[in-house]
């Protein structure tokens, strides 16, 4: 069960705590499906909803096309994760969260 009354800055806390200790446990330069399952396991003991690749719709001028999008993970149906294994976030990764 979501526990609705853990605000999106705990949440956040939680997803970045867990990030940590993915990347202290796996290091660097693996794929992000890598990263992404181990990032999973560790906010489900945390007690976190994950829903992974969800898919999100495309609406182009008022019209839905389908899904168009899929994000990485939506944690308690609160705060979008996009899981990056790349030196440096560039502007491309930003605007596919913006996008999102």
């Amino acid at each position: 069960m979501i526990d609705y009354r853990m605000d999106q800055n705990r949440i956040g806390t939680l997803v970045l705590d867990a990030a940590f200790i993915v990347h202290k446990s796996l290091g660097p330069g693996l794929l992000e499906s890598a990263y992404e399952n181990c990032l999973i396991a560790e906010m489900k003991a945390l007690g976190l909803f994950v829903a992974s690749q969800v898919p999100l719709p495309l609406i182009y001028r008022e019209q839905p096309l389908g899904f168009g999008y899929r994000a990485d993970l939506i944690i308690n149906q609160m705060v979008l994760v996009e899981v990056k294994s790349v030196e440096a976030i560039n502007d491309i990764h930003v605007a596919q969260v913006i996008t999102l």
